[in-house]
């Protein structure tokens, strides 16, 4: 029988992620924390709505443009998927360890971003329900559970605080992803300056 910590990505099997005796147990709360912080930006997702009704119209939305109604649905999607993805990853997460799922993890919630991208560029909806929605609400889902299973091992003597540790992490991301996303769409979202034909 093939060895289940085999393969191209072996070295993240929880078989070679053991801690050597004396480790510090305090530095696994930063690394979860981080981890929840990004994927809690999530929750900054209204930050998006508004430039996305506008993405041709640039100062208003055009008749091509797409509805709130139809982006609002985005985030729903994506936190579905969350919700899924959690409750279906804890027993792969038991059999191949955090590393591994915390990888996956980040691969789903990196590319949806991606692929939601190029449904911008291209003015596909879907691609960004499927990027952004589907495979980030995936990653979402198994970068959540792994930091937080990771925690509850670590202090097992104090796992209300692991787990508030955790929680801190993915409602914060909120609070710093809200201005910085709103920083970033100041630099590369710049409306006209001008309207109308060609002055004479």
């Amino acid at each position: 029988m093939k060895n289940a910590s085999g393969g191209a990505l072996g070295f993240l099997h929880k078989s070679h992620i053991v801690a050597e005796p004396g480790f510090n147990r305090w530095r696994v709360p930063p690394a979860s924390i981080a981890i929840h912080l990004c994927i809690g930006s999530v929750y900054a997702w209204s930050v998006f709505n508004q430039p996305l009704t506008r993405e041709l119209g640039v100062v208003t939305s055009s008749a091509d443009d797409w509805s709130l109604s139809s982006v609002v649905w985005i985030f729903s999607v994506a936190i579905v998927f969350l919700g899924l993805s959690a409750a279906f990853a804890g027993k792969w997460l038991e059999d191949v360890g955090p590393r591994m799922v915390g990888v996956v993890a980040a691969f789903l919630w990196g590319g949806g971003f991606i692929i939601g991208s190029f449904g911008i560029s291209s003015h596909q909806l879907w691609l960004i329900y499927l990027g952004y929605g589907v495979l980030g609400g995936c990653g979402l889902g198994l970068g959540y559970v792994s930091p937080v299973s990771t925690l509850l091992r670590w202090f097992p003597d104090r796992r209300g605080m692991a787990t508030g540790m955790a929680i801190m992490g993915f409602g914060g991301g909120a609070m710093i992803a809200a201005p910085v996303k709103g920083w970033l769409l100041s630099l590369y979202a710049k409306a006209p300056d001008f309207l109308g034909g060609r002055a004479p």
